[in-house]
C-alpha cells in the first residue's frame, strides 16, 4: 500500500467523506451486507479501493463462504478479519488478507502470532495502534508489513506508529486523513 493513511468509514457520511478525499484505499467497518453493492459501486466510481472488515458486515456470517461471496461479488482490494478462514479464503481469491491482532496480553500475542504463522496474510491489523514497541516487535517476529489502528488520536501518535515500522495507519478519526 502506498499511502500512510487508510481512512476507515464506519457510517455513509464517514464514507462520504473519504470519497472526497485524497485517498484511494479505504476501509469500512460496522456495514450491512444489504449496503455492500451500493458502497462498492460508488467508491468504485470515484476510482476508489475498498478493504472490508468481514467480521463486522452485519447479515452475513465471518466464514470462508461469506468472504468467497464477498470476493465474487464485490472484488473488494482488501479484508480484515481475526478469522483464520477469512485470512486462507481471501489470499485464495487475490484479495488483500489482513489479520487482526489485538493486543490485550501475552497470552492473545503468542496465540496471535501462531494464527499468522499459519495464515501467512499479507498485511497485520495491531490494535491498540498506539503502542509503537509492540508494532516493532510484530513486524520484526513476523516479518510482515503492519498496519497500526485503535488508539490513534494525534498526528504525533501516526508519526509514532509510522517511526515504529507500520506500513500504514487505519483510523476512522477523520482529522487525522488531511
Amino acid at each position: 500500500m502506498d499511502q500512510s493513511i487508510l481512512p476507515a468509514s464506519t457510517t455513509i457520511k464517514e464514507f462520504e467523506y473519504f470519497l472526497k478525499s485524497k485517498y484511494e484505499i479505504g476501509v469500512f467497518t460496522e456495514i450491512h451486507i444489504a449496503q455492500l453493492k451500493n458502497i462498492n459501486k460508488i467508491a468504485k466510481q470515484h476510482g476508489k479501493k475498498m478493504i472490508y472488515h468481514v467480521d463486522m458486515v452485519h447479515g452475513i456470517k465471518s466464514d470462508d463462504y461469506a468472504t468467497e461471496f464477498i470476493c465474487q461479488e464485490f472484488q473488494p482490494f482488501g479484508l480484515i478479519s481475526t478469522k483464520s478462514s477469512v485470512i486462507q479464503k481471501a489470499k485464495q481469491k487475490g484479495v488483500c488478507a489482513i489479520q487482526r491482532m489485538f493486543l490485550i496480553d501475552t497470552h492473545a500475542l503468542e496465540k496471535s502470532y501462531k494464527l499468522i504463522e499459519k495464515n501467512k496474510p499479507d498485511y497485520i491489523e495491531v490494535l491498540p495502534g498506539a503502542m509503537p514497541w509492540m508494532i516493532q516487535e510484530v513486524k520484526e517476529r513476523m516479518n510482515i508489513p503492519v498496519l497500526a489502528g485503535g488508539l490513534i488520536r494525534t498526528k504525533e501518535d501516526v508519526q509514532r506508529a509510522l517511526d515504529a515500522g507500520a506500513s500504514a495507519i487505519t483510523t476512522s478519526k477523520r482529522e487525522l486523513w488531511m
